[in-house]
């Protein structure tokens, strides 16, 4: 039975309720299970996409790598700096599937150390870090995290956003 069926039903038992006696809470998840009802709006009950965040100070770049993240079902943010980014996730960290980070970047925070701290605050977020030069010797991603160097090819960057889509949105707590 569909809801639609089942909120109609409830309705038009909702009179013979209430000369019945019915309990002040019941009686208002009655109306709210009735679609028809004027003074509750209809929602949309699907969830919101989740994010894929793009991070890099090259406006061309970013650009590329947004229309790039466009074609998944991932919504897509751009961000100019790790400290943009990181306002970002402080609101809607939960959201965040994938960020695709330059290691350069404006601001006095770089990819790199915004990576450790998304892996320590944001753990289940798909990490990946890309750049035109390696790494330095000794520079370690965190665990998980991905290296793309540029220039990067659209297939890697789309088959890493297919990975974070198809991890489960955490819990909510």
């Amino acid at each position: 039975m569909q809801l639609d069926q089942i909120g109609e039903a409830l309705a038009s038992c909702y009179d013979n309720l209430v000369a019945e006696g019915i309990p002040d809470h019941l009686a208002a998840l009655v109306r709210r299970v009735d679609r028809s009802h004027p003074s509750e709006p209809e929602r949309d009950l699907r969830p919101e996409p989740r994010v894929a965040l793009v991070v890099e100070d090259d406006v061309a770049t970013r650009d590329l790598a947004e229309s790039v993240l466009e074609e998944t079902e991932l919504r897509v943010v751009g961000c100019d700096s790790a400290e943009q980014a990181l306002s970002f996730l402080q609101e809607k960290g939960g959201d965040v599937a994938l960020v695709f980070a330059d290691i350069r970047l404006a601001g006095a925070m770089d990819g790199l150390q915004l990576a450790r701290a998304i892996a320590t605050l944001w753990p289940r977020t798909r990490l990946v870090v890309t750049s035109g030069v390696e790494p330095e010797p000794g520079t370690t991603l965190p665990d998980g995290a991905v290296f793309i160097p540029k220039p990067w090819r659209a297939l890697d960057v789309l088959l890493e956003a297919e990975r974070a889509a198809r991890d489960p949105s955490p819990p909510v707590s």
